[in-house]
């Protein structure tokens, strides 16, 4: 398999390049932490895209069964197939009813693809393990035709942890991790660059400045992520009435870009000179 190094749009840096690649080579699942808008999702989005692999993805939610993640007997069709009796099936070949989920999909797909497992902190303990038993081996048994299904290629698997619940031990031990950190101005302009290659620099310069001046405000419960400046420059861009010296003069426009709840905007318009 050849390396990831990032791609046109997702700048990554080196330590979290080589954990990458050698989950990848080791055929191990990568467990990916840090706050929202860190990247995590988007990590496995970039190493579908730079590989050539089709990316499968399983959002996680509280309610859901392991069972939900690798199939799901149609019971209903079969029963309205077995009363109406208009449909081409043969309501007696149960397998014409069962559906994969997003794992069942990614097992039995005929090329190597992307797993993200998204928000595995959002299901309970039991499903963690139950599900990590499943990847280890690479198989799992529909009951109702009694039959296994195998994987006919180990999937690269990336599984996102917003750290809302401690994961078990057994499940940790069976991944390799990373924190992804919130990226530093330095790291900040590269993605910037990357997003915006004909951008002003002093503009540049003036907008990162001013978005960490206004995330590092005190008692802010949802500090802006990448995504939120990358928004934000954005509609600088397209107003042609912006004037930059208004970042320097600390009036910033356009808050409710950077800010999504109404307390932290208020704090954030105190601060800008806005309120």
């Amino acid at each position: 398999m050849n390396n990831f190094n990032g791609t046109d749009t997702y700048v990554l840096d080196e330590e979290l390049a080589q954990i990458v690649n050698m989950s990848m080579a080791l055929e191990m699942p990568l467990l990916l932490k840090g706050e929202p808008g860190t990247g995590k999702t988007q990590l496995a989005h970039a190493i579908s895209s730079s590989l050539g692999m089709e990316l499968i993805i399983l959002n996680v939610k509280s309610s859901m069964k392991l069972v939900d993640a690798l199939y799901h007997y149609d019971t209903l069709t079969r029963l309205n197939d077995s009363r109406f009796g208009d449909s081409s099936r043969d309501v007696s070949h149960i397998e014409d009813y069962i559906k994969m989920g997003k794992i069942g999909q990614a097992f039995t797909s005929d090329k190597k693809v992307v797993l993200l497992i998204d928000e595995i902190d959002k299901a309970d303990t039991d499903f963690q393990d139950d599900m990590l038993d499943v990847l280890d081996q690479m198989e799992f048994d529909i009951a109702e035709i009694d039959k296994t299904v195998k994987a006919v290629n180990r999937p690269v698997i990336i599984i996102t942890s917003n750290s809302k619940k401690d994961l078990s031990d057994p499940f940790l031990g069976r991944c390799n991790f990373h924190h992804i950190a919130f990226p530093g101005r330095e790291l900040m302009h590269e993605i910037v660059g990357v997003h915006f290659p004909e951008l002003d620099k002093k503009l540049a310069e003036q907008a990162v400045e001013a978005f960490y001046r206004l995330r590092e405000l005190e008692d802010i419960e949802k500090r802006p992520a990448t995504r939120e400046l990358i928004n934000w420059i954005r509609a600088l861009r397209m107003d042609s009435k912006f004037n930059a010296s208004e970042l320097i003069d600390r009036r910033v426009p356009y808050l409710g870009i950077l800010f999504k709840r109404s307390e932290d905007l208020k704090k954030a318009q105190e601060a800008s000179g806005r309120s």
